[in-house]
């Protein structure tokens, strides 16, 4: 598979990446066996980048890569993990719901600053088993996730400590590149105005329908040489059913609006002759910013099913016929949007 650089490191990942947020059981539970299944479809597939994260599972998800990636050749793999959230334990059967099913017995708290960012990566060093994180990703800072006055607090602890610790993991060599992990433009712009990322881990706001990120992130990304690992393609999976009943945009059931959006697109593929999850898929990667595109399942078939969709590459004729159904995120108001 073909590799792209992050930013101005030397750092290259496929261009397919794989998120390993579902093999944490998230909305169902991913035994073992099935997490390995998962990651060695991916592996066979050309996957080299994997991405993880303390919050997925509390701590399982991060067991299960790290073990997957101890019996692979190290000069093989790029692997990326998350900062921001410290797990705590807390006693078996009182974890809080947060739609991981089976989770390990952990709570999170919110940590932006450099002790706190410094004992994350060191517990997921433990987690995973492994000497080496190449990427971390400062996870869910932002309006999105804290609303605005909470965020105002985490975001003045990460530019006044945080990155820090970031700058100097960098500087040892202890990781090769660090940036965002989230699921909004606005945090991007302010935390890039006020100091150099090397990249992006964006979710849902560079899709084929979502076109957030294109007025002012992905021009400031271009001007400072900083690149977009593009997840959430199929934007909660309304691009991979369809404007199916029950479908989901934006992790909530999709609105009218989205689904006669939808509607739109699906059309347009089908005049095409192709379903609408290939070029939701391939979409991304046009641009040069974009360094991979990150998928996530718990299931070896839908990982097999998805690589399949990125091939034969869709002329660029067929995305124009798209323009006219996308839209562009409202302004995030004062609440946080994800509870």
């Amino acid at each position: 598979m073909k590799t792209r650089r992050i930013g101005q490191t030397g750092l290259e990942v496929t261009e397919v990446s794989f998120g390993a947020a579902a093999l944490g059981g998230l909305y169902r539970a991913c035994p073992r066996e099935q997490a390995m299944e998962t990651l060695d479809a991916a592996w066979d597939s050309g996957i080299r980048y994997f991405d993880v994260a303390p919050w997925y599972g509390l701590g399982l998800a991060e067991r299960h890569v790290g073990d997957f990636l101890r019996g692979k050749p190290e000069a093989e793999w790029v692997l990326s993990s998350k900062v921001g959230r410290l797990l705590r334990p807390v006693p078996t059967g009182t974890v809080p719901d947060y739609s991981y099913v089976d989770p390990l017995s952990f709570d999170a708290d919110y940590d932006y600053s450099y002790d706190g960012i410094m004992r994350s990566v060191e517990f997921s060093h433990a987690r995973l088993g492994l000497n080496r994180i190449d990427i971390l990703y400062v996870h869910d800072i932002g309006g999105y996730t804290h609303g605005t006055a909470k965020n105002a607090v985490y975001l003045k602890q990460f530019l006044d400590s945080g990155i820090k610790a970031l700058e100097q993991l960098k500087s040892s060599g202890a990781i090769k590149a660090f940036g965002l992990g989230v699921n909004e433009v606005p945090v991007c712009l302010d935390v890039m105005r006020n100091a150099d990322i090397d990249c992006i881990l964006m979710a849902g706001r560079y899709t084929l329908l979502d076109r957030s990120a294109e007025a002012e992130l992905l021009p400031l990304c271009r001007q400072k040489g900083t690149s977009l690992v593009v997840g959430g393609v199929f934007n909660s999976g309304i691009l991979a059913t369809g404007a199916v009943p029950g479908a989901n945009f934006d992790y909530m059931p999709a609105t009218d609006d989205v689904l006669s959006k939808v509607r739109g697109m699906e059309a347009v593929a089908t005049k095409n002759g192709v379903p609408l999850a290939a070029p939701a898929l391939q979409f991304p990667l046009r641009d040069p910013v974009v360094s991979s595109v990150l998928i996530g399942t718990a299931k070896a078939s839908s990982l097999t099913r998805n690589m399949e969709l990125f091939t034969p590459i869709l002329p660029e004729t067929i995305y124009p016929e798209f323009d006219s159904f996308t839209l562009v995120a409202p302004p995030l108001g004062d609440e946080a949007v994800r509870v």
